[in-house]
């Protein structure tokens, strides 16, 4: 424990000197669980059609296998939005600030004109953006003067990810968010204040999200709620039981309906005949995700949903 722990501050010192990008191998190092495709950075890359399959699944129903397998730090919830109705999900980009002082600052700033950055350093974390990303920056819940965007930076975001935002902070130019179709922003509050006294510190590396630790890489997943980071090494499983939860749900309201089976019964650990019940109704669904009887054991094994 106290090894992890030393680990964890040196990453974090190492991450400060740093000031903007998390090295690679560390973040190898910390997601070294995934064992898929990364992008060049390091960063692990969970595929478009995962993320599509991501979009239909509760929140309820994801944090409960997260929670079954003792991720119990992924939820952060009491946001602000753009829109009530317009979730959030993708892959995680990671950014962090802190408050600012003229020295670091000055460095920061210094070393990002050396290696070709533009502007004020929030727009720095916008530049590395992709199609399925989704920006989610700690920012100490700073809300006036601490608007990591408008609506200007908001409309690059989207053109750039087809995403919102994550920020433990403030937006600013509410009705002009509103405008850009599809784009929404999960932040502390709207202000109207412009950008002061913040500087960013990290980028791409661990941070913290209220309650919730998120790395680069998670799969975010929103919902009015809140938002929930899954880990990308737990992404496919989590996708994968949520659905078969929905389709059980399904299944269990049809036979309840029809008086089959009564609620003690199902809302219990099912007898060999009901699960027997479940994959006739499966194939009876043609519309239904194919569900074999080993797949059906595993998803039962930690069934406490």
């Amino acid at each position: 424990m106290k090894k992890i722990g030393l680990l964890l501050l040196l990453s974090s010192c190492f991450y400060f000197v740093q000031a903007q990008l998390f090295p690679k191998t560390e973040l190898e190092y910390l997601t070294s669980q995934w064992k898929g495709e990364r992008f060049e950075d390091g960063r692990p890359k969970i595929s478009d059609a995962l993320i599509a399959r991501a979009k239909k699944i509760g929140i309820e129903e994801a944090w409960q296998v997260l929670h079954n397998e003792g991720y119990n730090n992924q939820f952060e919830g009491n946001w602000k939005m753009v829109h009530d109705n317009v979730p959030v999900v993708g892959r995680a980009v990671t950014a962090k600030y802190s408050p600012t002082r003229p020295d670091i600052e000055a460095l920061i700033k210094e070393r990002g004109k050396k290696e070709g950055r533009k502007g004020n350093t929030n727009a720095w974390p916008i530049e590395i953006l992709q199609k399925g990303d989704v920006y989610v920056a700690e920012s100490f819940g700073k809300i006036a003067q601490g608007t990591l965007v408008g609506d200007n930076l908001s409309t690059s975001i989207f053109n750039k990810t087809g995403n919102g935002v994550i920020f433990d902070g403030s937006a600013r130019d509410l009705s002009g968010l509103e405008q850009i179709k599809g784009f929404n922003a999960y932040v502390r509050d709207f202000h109207p204040s412009f950008l002061e006294e913040v500087v960013l510190i990290g980028l791409n590396g661990p941070i913290r999200i209220g309650a919730a630790i998120v790395m680069p890489g998670d799969l975010v997943l929103s919902e009015r709620e809140g938002v929930l980071f899954i880990p990308a090494h737990m992404a496919e499983k989590v996708v994968a039981t949520s659905e078969f939860i929905s389709v059980r749900d399904r299944f269990s309201k049809d036979v309840l309906k029809s008086g089959k089976y009564n609620a003690g019964q199902i809302d219990n650990q099912w007898t060999e005949e009901i699960k027997t019940s479940f994959l006739n109704w499966i194939s009876a669904h043609p519309n239904e995700p194919v569900i074999t009887k080993e797949a059906l054991e595993k998803f039962l094994e930690k069934r406490t949903w």
